[in-house]
Order: C-alpha cells, then sequence, then structure tokens
C-alpha cells in the first residue's frame, strides 16, 4: 500500500529554486514537503553566477549566511562581468549592500539552502520522482516512484520547481510560449594533450565561440557555440570526438583532448509559461522559463521567483494573505522572465559571427565603457532595474521600488534595513514625528508587522514606508491610504469580520 504524506504545500523539485521556497514555507510555519528526483545533490557543473538583486534579497532572508557579506557602505562595489561576450561590462551595487556578483558553484548553494530547509522543518523526499498529478477544488494530490514504492503526498497547493523538463507543468497543461533553437552548443571538462593551445576566456572566431577555463588539477572547461543552425538530434548525448572536431573546427586546428568528466549539449530554444499559476498549481524556476545560458541568469531568475512567491503563498495558505496576493506573483515575475529572455536574445544576436555585426559589435564595446550606457546594462542583467507594477493609480514613485540598505538609528540603536528585514516579518518604517499616526492605522495588523521607529536618514524622504520581506517598497506615505495598502496585502484587520482576521504573529520566524 502506498505511503500518504499530507502538508500544506508540496513543491516538485529539490534544485536551489525548491530549497529556498522550501525555507520560505517552512520559515513562516507552513507544513512543507519537497519531491526530489536525485537521490543526492549532483556534483555535475552547472550555474556558478549570482547576480546583484538576487543576492540582495537573499541576503535580506537570511539565506546566504557565510557565502556572502555586506561592507560598512564606504564604497561601491562593482565586479567585471561580460556582455554578449565582451568584456568591460562593470556591475555595481549601492554602499552597503553585498557584492553585485556572487560566484558559487550550484552544488555548493544546493547544499547550503537544503540545510536550511530541513532545519526550518521542511520534509525532504530525496530519490522520488513525480510521475502523476490530480488538482480539485480543495488541494492537490500527486504520486512519486521511490526506491521503496509510490508515496503519496497530498497538500493545499503544489509548486513545480522541477526543472526545463517539468513534469508538474506538462502534466497539469500550463499553456506555453516558445523560440525555436536557431545554435548549436556544446560543453563539457576535458583534459588538453596541450593546455595551452587554448587561452582561457571568450574568443570568436569567423566560424563561432570558445570559451575556456583552466581548472585546478589541470583539467579545461570547454563551451563551443555554432550558430550557423540547431543541431538535427539535440536530444543526443554529445561524445568526446563530436567536442574535439567542433573545437578544432572553430579554431582552425586540432586540439586533441581526453578524459571527458561530464559533456551536455544546449541551443537557444527558450520558453515562458504564459501563467504561472493554474488554481492550486504553481510554476517557478526553469519549470516556468529556460533561455540562452548567456550572462549567467538563469539561478538567479529562479531564486527571485522563490523570493517572491515564498511569503505570498506562505500568508495564503494561513489565511491572513489580501485579495490576490497570491496572483500578483505571476504579474511580477513573468514579465521580468520574458525580459531575461528577450535581453538573452538580444545577446545572442550579437554573437553571431557574420562580418556585417562587426560596427555594432564596436559601438557595443564602446558602450559598455561608458557610465551611461554601461550602466543601463549592467543593471539589466543584475536584474536591478526591476521595478514592480504599482498596485493602485495613487500609488507614491516609490512603491514597486527595491530599498536599499540604508543605516538607521531607532529607538533601539543603530541598525540597517538588512537587519530588520531578516527574520521574514513585514516592515512598517516610520520616519520622523510623523510616526505615531501611521503606527495607530496599523494597528489591526500588527500581529503581521514589524514596526520600527527610526530618526529620517539620507536618501529616505518619505515619511513611513511599507516594506515586503523581500526588500521591495509596498507602500509609502503620500500613496494613497495605508490601511487600504495593509488591506490588500495582509487582508482585513484583526478582529474585523472576514478574510484575514485572526490574532497573533504569522510565525515564529516573525517574531
Amino acid at each position: 500500500m502506498a505511503d500518504c504524506i499530507q502538508a500544506q504545500v508540496v513543491i516538485a523539485g529539490g534544485g536551489p529554486v525548491g530549497m529556498v521556497l522550501a525555507c520560505e514555507l517552512a520559515g513562516y510555519g507552513v507544513s512543507t514537503v519537497v519531491v526530489e528526483a536525485g537521490a543526492a545533490v549532483s556534483g555535475r557543473p552547472r550555474a556558478t553566477t549570482l547576480h546583484a538583486r538576487t543576492v540582495q534579497c537573499l541576503v535580506r532572508r537570511g539565506y546566504l549566511e557565510g557565502l556572502s557579506h555586506y561592507g560598512d557602505g564606504a564604497e561601491r562595489a562593482t565586479s567585471a562581468f561580460h556582455f554578449a561576450g565582451m568584456a568591460g561590462l562593470g556591475i555595481s551595487a549601492p554602499a552597503a549592500e553585498p557584492e553585485p556578483v556572487l560566484k558559487r558553484t550550484q552544488q555548493e548553494l544546493e547544499h547550503h539552502f537544503e540545510e536550511r530547509a530541513r532545519a526550518a522543518g521542511a520534509h525532504v523526499l530525496r530519490g522520488h520522482r513525480v510521475t502523476g498529478l490530480r488538482q480539485g477544488p480543495e488541494g492537490v494530490r500527486i504520486t512519486a516512484d521511490g526506491p521503496d514504492g509510490t508515496v503519496t503526498c497530498t497538500a493545499e497547493y503544489l509548486v513545480g520547481a522541477d526543472g526545463a523538463r517539468s513534469i508538474v507543468r506538462e502534466q497539469a497543461g500550463f499553456a506555453c510560449r516558445t523560440y525555436p533553437a536557431t545554435v548549436s552548443a556544446l560543453a563539457g571538462d576535458v583534459l588538453l594533450d596541450e593546455p595551452g593551445q587554448l587561452e582561457e576566456g571568450w574568443r570568436r572566431t569567423r566560424r563561432g565561440w570558445i570559451v575556456a577555463k583552466h581548472l585546478p588539477g589541470g583539467g579545461t572547461r570547454l563551451r563551443t557555440l555554432d550558430c550557423a543552425g540547431a543541431h538535427d538530434e539535440r536530444h543526443r548525448p554529445p561524445t568526446l570526438q563530436e567536442l574535439r572536431g567542433e573545437v578544432s573546427r572553430i579554431v582552425a586546428r586540432d586540439v586533441p583532448m581526453r578524459a571527458p568528466q561530464w559533456l551536455s549539449r544546449f541551443s537557444d530554444f527558450a520558453r515562458l509559461s504564459r501563467s504561472y499559476r493554474k488554481g492550486r498549481i504553481l510554476l517557478a524556476g526553469d519549470a516556468a522559463h529556460v533561455h540562452f545560458p548567456i550572462g549567467g541568469q538563469g539561478l538567479s531568475t529562479g531564486l527571485l521567483d522563490a523570493v517572491d512567491l515564498g511569503w505570498k503563498l506562505a500568508l495564503t495558505v494561513r489565511g491572513k494573505a489580501g485579495e490576490g496576493l497570491l496572483d500578483s506573483y505571476d504579474r511580477e515575475r513573468r514579465p521580468a522572465a520574458q525580459r531575461v529572455i528577450d535581453h538573452t536574445r538580444a545577446q545572442l544576436a550579437l554573437m553571431r559571427p557574420a562580418a556585417e555585426l562587426d560596427p555594432l559589435r564596436a559601438l557595443f564595446g564602446e558602450l559598455l565603457g561608458g557610465q551611461g550606457a554601461g550602466g543601463v546594462l549592467a543593471s539589466m542583467v543584475s536584474a536591478q532595474d526591476t521595478v514592480l507594477p504599482a498596485r493602485a493609480p495613487d500609488a507614491s514613485p516609490w512603491e514597486g521600488r527595491f530599498l536599499h540598505n540604508v543605516g538607521l538609528t531607532t529607538r533601539q540603536g543603530r541598525t540597517d534595513v538588512i537587519d530588520l528585514l531578516v527574520a521574514g516579518r513585514p516592515l512598517l518604517l516610520l520616519l520622523g514625528a510623523a510616526g505615531d499616526t501611521y503606527a495607530g492605522q496599523a494597528r489591526g495588523w500588527a500581529g503581521m508587522l514589524r514596526v520600527v521607529h527610526a530618526e529620517p536618514a539620507p536618501g529616505l524622504p518619505c515619511e513611513a514606508l511599507l516594506v515586503r520581506p523581500d526588500g521591495y517598497i509596498a507602500w509609502a506615505a503620500g500613496g494613497g491610504a495605508l490601511r487600504a495598502a495593509l488591506t490588500a496585502y495582509f487582508g482585513l484587520a484583526t478582529g474585523t469580520a472576514g478574510r484575514g482576521a485572526g490574532t497573533g504573529a504569522l510565525a515564529p520566524a516573525f517574531g
């Protein structure tokens, strides 16, 4: 007889996106089960880059402890990066924020997030592959095959974070917009017979691209790009002979290699789900969107999905969400993924080796070194230009913008924005003499909010700010009534009949 597990939320997929989402939900007191096909964390090289906005959001939630740090605000940090394979892009972050580009292996991140998810109380089922699902008016039931047989999980909600070949997306029938493959690419770790044959870094010839990175121990990580067209059998596993032939063709000389540790094939096929929610089933990460992996934005985009969805789904499950809060996940995150797809396609257009593109590449090379256009591209790649859609027509210009880390003097002493958000509780930040008035208006949501009185600070001209757990401003003084914003996010005030009524804090993590 199949085992049956009951939870409030089941997450299909235990990669970094699924594990961060599990951290969020379990930390907010939601019973959470993660179903992951892999018996252990994969050691295969995958993503290694977290961009600035992702790092900033994860630091505010306390999820990068020991992996990242932020300074004292003395200097604006800048990391060297690339655009369409061209060097010269400098990605900066405001002073007092973490490093703008965090380099960590996906294996390391997945281990780290899984430990945190388990510590928060999430139940992780490794070695279990989802085989079926059924959605009803009150919840979702999934089946998964594991080493000891079939397991059944029932939950109020199911999140598909199970990657580009998502079973959840396919079986739930999510419609998608797709962009057919137009290029063929290979990747792998090998030993070169003569390591000096290939210079480290990005190299373009008239026949394609090679990216080489020399590894500790003498190996070389290779990626190739052939813009002549998609591979006829792009799902066929590549061979060492194929990689050697492609590298040799691009550099126009034979490059002997041996001892492949792993080999992979990919393309510029892109896909975006037309909705991130279908009833009680939601998508996140590669299950919702895939794109050409230029610029290292895939993992960052997926982790921002998890941080956006986590607190909204937790409030919904606990009956403390305003009407439509969960639907705002789609409105905020799907356009962000579309933008990543669009500008990665633009980068690939610049990478095509046709001679007629040389003047355009030269122009972009000049722009990358400039403060204006280069800054625009850096903000786009790092997602620091993201502004969320306003909740109401009379919204403050601050609403939807990210609140950067600022030092504050409160009644309890010196602190900063990151420290005030790290416990996960929505923050009502009151600055100056009008604070008591706004505190009174928010009294009915006392179990939800962390209310902090602080002295006015440079760069914060508003009298009051309502800040989401992910660091984005939900409301600012001068943009409609505070009570309306609180109701939209957190339902009716405590003691008021109807949705959202209740007592006490949302979860111990909010204490």
